[in-house]
């Protein structure tokens, strides 16, 4: 037993309740205006008495809870209070595992000698925690990631949780299927289509019949049953994709306004991309239309880059393959990020010329901020 899984309270909403002695004890929630499409980042436990959670519009969090606070996210600020947790996390284990700003694993098996077991290293963070950040986190330990996090998540809020490796089948057979990570509402309407609402009900079905029924996830499934989970902790993990998206206030029609929005996305994620020295290799595009049917459309790079030019001449080229406004959210993403350096005895004149023009951008930004240079296209158009 030697995986820990922390995980905040309410994070977001509890670091303004912190701050902002007047919000305590109200229903808070975190995100972006209801009458601009604003979404619910993190609602306060007195808030999710009256149903809102994460990811609810926050229109329809304001008609379930009429005395909702609501509060614009600072991710700044999280992120502040995010790196002094982590630091914590650091004195106890090098193995730290971040899942987001508010939760991680910890792998303590090295540590015990000199902390003392999880139990007691567990305690310890929860502890210093409330007393040095005055916020709650809930404690999960068991033999393996799997567990630890359903653990944390057991006694919310404020929880502390330990299930030792011969308490873990009793611990898991009552619990419902969809508190299998990565079981999303399809496979739980299939399983339960068969009669499979528990995680003990689960563990009765045999391997072949699992992966007949569910593929490759059919195998994770039958592991998981049984409390087997081999991942390990990895200090490092590296992002897969990195994107953004913006909901408009009110639908958009024009095309020009689209592309205009994607070029400021594109303009972020480029920076972002050669902050990290880090290059994609496909460029997705996300559309939401009003009636909230979501499309998304990916195209492959012939080679890596992390030039806003290139991936602005991608995304626009799927904008006017697939769009159809009116659209209510629109947004991109990149993929097949890598840090190899791809070396051509015969490199294309015009790239090497945008990449010193973008290089020297980048100098001018870092140093007088971002608004010091625009692309024509994004300043504003006057009469």
């Amino acid at each position: 037993m030697a995986i820990i899984h922390v995980d905040m309270d309410a994070f977001f909403a509890s670091v303004e309740q912190r701050d902002n002695p007047e919000l305590r004890g109200k229903p808070v929630a975190v995100g972006g205006r209801p009458d601009q499409r604003g979404v619910v980042a993190t609602a306060s436990y007195e808030a999710r008495r009256f149903g809102v959670h994460s990811a609810m519009a926050m229109a329809t969090a304001v008609k379930l809870c009429p005395g909702l606070v609501i509060v614009p996210t600072n991710h700044n600020k999280y992120k502040e209070v995010s790196d002094v947790i982590m630091e914590i996390f650091h004195t106890y284990t090098p193995l730290v595992e971040p899942l987001s700003l508010d939760e991680a694993f910890l792998d303590v098996r090295g540590s015990e000698k000199l902390f003392g077991p999880p139990e007691f290293i567990g305690g310890e963070i929860q502890r210093r925690i409330k007393e040095e950040l005055q916020l709650s986190a809930s404690v999960g330990i068991g033999p393996n990631k799997f567990i630890a996090k359903l653990a944390s998540d057991y006694l919310k809020p404020r929880g502390f949780t330990v299930i030792p490796q011969e308490k873990v089948l009793e611990f898991l057979a009552p619990l419902p299927v969809e508190k299998i990570w990565g079981t999303g509402l399809k496979t739980a309407d299939k399983l339960k289509r068969i009669g499979v609402y528990t995680i003990g009900q689960l563990r009765e079905l045999p391997q072949s019949f699992l992966e007949d029924g569910f593929g490759k996830y059919g195998s994770v499934l039958y592991e998981f049953a049984r409390g087997e989970d081999t991942r390990p902790v990895k200090p490092y993990r590296e992002a897969k994709s990195v994107g953004k998206e913006i909901t408009f206030a009110e639908d958009v029609r024009d095309m020009d306004k689209l592309r205009q929005t994607l070029r400021r996305l594109t303009e972020k994620i480029g920076r972002s991309l050669r902050r990290d020295n880090v290059k994609c290799g496909s460029v997705t595009l996300k559309i939401k239309y009003p009636d909230r049917k979501l499309v998304t459309r990916t195209e492959g790079l012939t080679e890596p880059t992390n030039l806003t030019g290139i991936i602005y001449a991608t995304v626009t080229r799927l904008l006017d393959k697939h769009c159809k406004p009116p659209v209510r959210l629109i947004g991109l993403s990149c993929g097949k990020l890598t840090r190899e350096q791809i070396i051509t005895l015969f490199p294309d004149e015009q790239k090497v010329k945008e990449e010193r023009i973008t290089a020297a951008l980048d100098k001018l930004k870092d140093r007088y901020g971002e608004e010091v240079v625009k692309v024509a296209s994004l300043l504003d158009k006057r009469k």
